[in-house]
This record gives C-alpha cells, structure tokens and sequence, in this order.
C-alpha cells in the first residue's frame, strides 16, 4: 500500500515538471515570434525608406563599350571605308513589359522584316544584362518621328546615337573591300562571343573581312551603378576600349576610276600591281556592287538581284574568275623552250596557217588562217610568234616540250597556284598535266591535249590576278612579290614578300622582251592599235580565250554566237620596259578577243605614267 502511495507521488510531480517546462517553451515560443515580428515591423515600415534608398543604390552593371572599327584610305589618304553618325533603335529586354508584343508593334510601325527579328534574337545572346540590343540601323527621320510619338507604348525601346560603316566611292571599290554587315549565326564560333559582346557587326567578304581582327579593335568594359530600374547613377570605373587599326592601302583611287570607266559595261576584270613592292594599284571586277546595301542588310529583292544575275555581280572575277589565258602564256613558254634548249633564238617553224602531228590527220588550225586564209609567214621565229601570236610556233613548241615540262614552266611563274594576296575565297586555276589528268579526270594524256596547253587552251584555266603575277616575273626579269592590298597598318608598312623566282639567261630575256614590244610597236604586233600617240614604252601580250569548241571543219563566226558563247579577251603589259613601274591584266569576258582588251590597259597606263607624284 505504501510502495503504490509513493509511486502516485512521484507520477505528479513529474506531471508537474512537465507541465512546468511546456510553460516555459510556450512563453519563449510566444516571446521569439514577437521579436520576430517587431523586427519584421521595423524593416518593412520604420526604416523602409532607408533600405529602400539602399537598394536602388547598389546594384552595379558591367557593360561592354564598343570599339571604334578602323578606317581605311588608299595609298594618298582619300577616305574609302569610314564610321558615319547614324540613330539605331534598341530594346532592352529587361525593360519591356511585353517583349512580344513592343516587337510586333514595332514591326507593324517599321515594317521591320524576318531578318530584323532573327538578327535581333541572336545579337540577345551575346550582350550582357541590362544592355541595349540593336535592332534597326540608321533610322530616317520619318522613322525617328514614328518612334517618338509611338514612345508610350514602346517599352524599353531606346534610340541610340552611334556610328556605322559607309564606303564614300560606293561601287568603285565592293570587291576589293567589301563590306561589313550584322552578325549572323555563322559568324563567329562560341569561342569569340565573348570578344564580340557588344559589337554589331563583322566583316562578310573582301578587306574588311580579311583583315576583321585588326579593323574591329578591342572592347572596353565599364562597371556603372544603377538604380533598380536599370537607370544609371554613376560610371563606377571603366576600361577604355581599343580603336580598330587604320589601313592604308597601295590603291589609287584615280587608277581605279580610270579603269572602271575604261571597262564600262563589259563583265571582266582588271588589276594592276606594282612590280617592285607587289601592292595593288587597282583591282576591278564587272560588274559591280555597292557595299553599302549590306551594312545593315539588304532588302531580300536587291539581295535577289544579285545573286541570280547571269552576270554573277557578287563574284571576284580578279581573284574567283578562272578562264584560259590563251596566248598570254606565250612570252612564258618561249622562255621555257630557250631555258631548256628545245628552241633557240634562231629557231624557226614553217606556217602553213595549221598544224598537224606525225601520222595525225587532224589540222589545228593557226587564228589567222581564218583572216588570211594562210599563216603568218612562211616561217616564224620566236620573237615574231609572241608579238604576231603565231600558234603554229607554240603548237610546235608545245610538242618539243611535252605536257609535263610545260606544266612545270608555268608552275614557276605561279599558273596553278594560288598567289596568297590578301582577300579572301581566291581561286587557284587549273595548271594541267599527265597525272592531274590521272587523278582529277581518270584517263590517260593525249598528244593533241599539248598543243592546245600550247596556246593556253584546253583544260587549262587561272585568274588575272594569276597572271598579273607572272606578268610581273616577266617585267622583272625573274621576281614577283606577293600581291598584297594593305601597304601599312597603323602607320606600319606591310614588307613586301617575294612570292617566286624565274630564272633564265639574259638574252633570253631579251628576245621576249623583244617580242613583247613588238606586240605594241610592230605594224603586224596584236596590240598595234593602242601605239597610236604612246609617250612611253610598253611590252605586252594579247590574248583570245575560247569559250565554245569548233569544229574541225568550221569557222568561228562571232555573229551566230549568242553572246556569252563568244570568246574572252586578254591583255597583258608592263610599262616602261626599263624599270617598269606597273604591270596591268585585263581580262573582257565575251568580248570576242585582245582587241577589246588592251584599251583599257592604254587608259590606265596612261594616267599612270602621266601622274605627279
């Protein structure tokens, strides 16, 4: 009995312990939420304001600050790429209350196209937070006028004054700078994004594309307090960025508009170099384009219109054209078959006005049997084969030599090859021999094949900037730089780069050197309609490019041709023939031969060798 009275004593005092310290833990519970509470109290209300203040004070944005891109002047200082003032409308994403819809408002007020908005959508990705992103360049004032009284219901929509690219000549010079225009999805790789953070555009195609890490210069960064909203307070410190490097180029740009006059509406090209440095005086192709249209995107019809224009407007012909040289490689060979003793000077070969192999009944046939309806002379030697282009000489000559020599002769002079001038996408030609047959075309080298090689023909193709190159080995009797557009960078001259060497006696180079003159200067010379008034000596080289093959017992009769069946025309040449100052190509498509050629080369050389430096 007493054991389970003291049981029943212990089982209440514990039962009041218990209940003691729940008491406890309530009131501290109770006390802890007020505190809580009475904090709460104090933060949200009594001291609002102040943290209020605090927070709009400290956030900080980091933004990029783009680079000025470089100009670029010709070799006397004439502005040909240049950065103009213009407005461009942004949206900062942060800011819009309905991005969608500011973007189909905009839209509708702007007619912005397809490409604006998918420009737009790529260019959100490589900004950083709180940064304006591009999307229409250069507004007008009709459209300036739209935004504004537009501005209530365009949120986070901004006009930002900055600058943009323009080419003061328009289409004198595309295709030698061609032209920047708004990053796409292909430009850069993930690993230059962040390099570009910022930055709008790039260059697409030419100089301004060869040259895009020099000309786009370095971002700056500043770090700039804003308030909550996104309007900035203060700058809080800030890199500068790096202007883009300015380019000077060996271009003259009264070279160039001489030539482009000279060419009018014939498609073709023209370059002229100078043979002692390699630079580029002037580099034509027709037909033009104006880079301008591309800077901020060209309309779908203009874009269309160039790009499927039988004429090929958008193609390089100077360095992307491949043709037959023709009778331009003439000079070239004879001073092969001197160099390797298969010819000398006093060689000479009957010309009957054709020429047949051994055992082949097949005529190939001279170009001036059509004329005369008999060959040149009786018989010709080098020296009146280059300047009259006799084909029966190299038809023979060829044969001595064989393809594969002949394929090695031209190699030296760079045919084949690609000359490494400073643009980009250029074409390397064809240079043909047996085991280029073998590989390329899987059948054995015929011995009628060599003597269309002969006279340029056949498989044989390369560019005028090619064969400005050689014709510049042949004006220096051996050396040839390689042909470059960028005479200094920021004031530093780019050295010149010897690209090939050509090496023969010197009376050989004499005799074709002779022939060359003689092509201008002699009364039965190809050339010998532009010697007409000439205050100077030229040596040069006509040439006739097939472009359809005639039968064996046909008559080429330019008439019946539609015009793009009709043959090409060269003309090479080099002035003056002691110490030549320039070298020129001209190539005329369809024209129908080197006469249509070698007064374009006049003008130039003209205006060339009548300056005032």
């Amino acid at each position: 009995m007493a054991r389970q009275l003291n049981q029943m004593q212990d089982w209440a005092r514990e039962t009041r312990i218990t209940h003691g310290r729940v008491t406890v833990l309530a009131v501290m519970m109770v006390l802890a939420m007020l505190g809580l509470l009475y904090r709460y109290f104090f933060l949200q209300v009594v001291q609002n304001e102040e943290y209020r203040a605090q927070s709009d004070r400290n956030r900080i944005a980091v933004r990029t600050v783009a680079p000025t891109r470089g100009v670029i002047v010709d070799r006397s200082g004439n502005l040909l790429a240049v950065n103009t003032p213009s407005f461009t409308l942004a949206i900062t994403p942060e800011r819009a209350d309905d991005l969608d819809a500011v973007l189909t408002s905009l839209r509708d007020l702007l007619g912005l196209s397809e490409t604006d908005i998918e420009l737009f959508t790529e260019a959100r990705k490589r900004r950083r937070p709180l940064s304006p992103v591009p999307l229409k360049y250069r507004l007008t004032d009709e459209e300036l006028a739209v935004i504004a009284v537009n501005k209530h219901v365009l949120s986070g929509v901004s006009v930002l004054s900055e600058l943009t690219r323009h080419y003061p000549e328009g289409d004198l010079l595309g295709h030698a700078l061609g032209y920047v225009g708004r990053i796409g999805i292909d430009d850069i790789d993930a690993s230059e994004k962040d390099a570009y953070r910022g930055i709008s555009h790039i260059g697409k195609v030419g100089l301004e594309a060869y040259y895009e890490d020099a000309l786009k210069g370095r971002l700056g960064v500043s770090r700039i307090e804003t308030n909550a909203r996104g309007v900035e307070l203060k700058v809080i410190d800030r890199i500068e960025p790096v202007p883009g490097a300015h380019l000077t180029l060996h271009l003259d740009v009264g070279l160039q508009r001489v030539a482009t006059s000279a060419m009018g509406n014939m498609r073709g090209a023209v370059v002229a170099m100078d043979p002692k440095t390699g630079g580029v005086l002037s580099l034509v192709s027709n037909p033009r384009y104006d880079p301008n249209k591309f800077v901020n995107g060209i309309s779908f019809s203009d874009y269309a219109g160039l790009r499927d224009s039988r004429d090929a407007p958008l193609l390089n012909r100077v360095i992307q054209g491949q043709y037959p040289p023709a009778s331009t490689i003439k000079p070239m060979l004879g001073l092969a078959g001197l160099n390797r003793e298969v010819i000398t000077i006093d060689t000479v070969v009957p010309d009957p006005g054709y020429y047949q192999l051994p055992g082949d009944p097949r005529r190939y046939r001279d170009w001036i049997l059509r004329v005369r309806g008999t060959g040149h002379a009786e018989e010709m030697n080098l020296r009146d084969s280059i300047a009259q282009s006799c084909d029966v000489y190299f038809y023979e000559l060829a044969n001595r030599l064989g393809i594969d020599a002949i394929a090695e002769s031209l190699d030296v002079f760079g045919i084949g090859s690609l000359t490494g001038v400073d643009l980009p996408s250029e074409k390397r030609g064809i240079l043909p021999s047996t085991e280029w047959k073998r590989r390329v075309i899987g059948s054995n080298w015929y011995g009628g094949e060599t003597l269309i090689v002969g006279i340029g023909q056949g498989y044989m193709l390369a560019t005028p900037m090619q064969l400005a190159v050689a014709t510049t080995a042949l004006a220096t009797r051996g050396t040839a730089f390689k042909p470059s557009l960028v005479a200094a960078v920021d004031g530093t001259p780019v050295q010149p780069e010897a690209l090939l060497t050509v090496s023969a006696a010197a009376e050989y180079w004499d005799e074709v050197f002779a022939g060359m003159v003689d092509t201008v200067s002699s009364a039965r010379g190809t050339a010998f309609g532009m010697r007409s008034g000439l205050a100077y000596d030229v040596a040069g080289k006509t040439g006739t490019a097939q472009v359809v093959a005639i039968a064996q017992d046909a008559t080429y009769d330019e008439e019946s041709l539609t015009e793009y069946q009709r043959n090409h025309g060269w003309f090479i040449a080099f002035a003056p023939v002691e110490n030549p100052e320039i070298v020129v190509a001209v190539l005329t498509e369809n024209s129908g031969g080197g006469s249509s050629a070698y007064p374009v080369a006049r003008a130039m050389l003209d205006y060339w060798m009548s300056r005032d430096e």
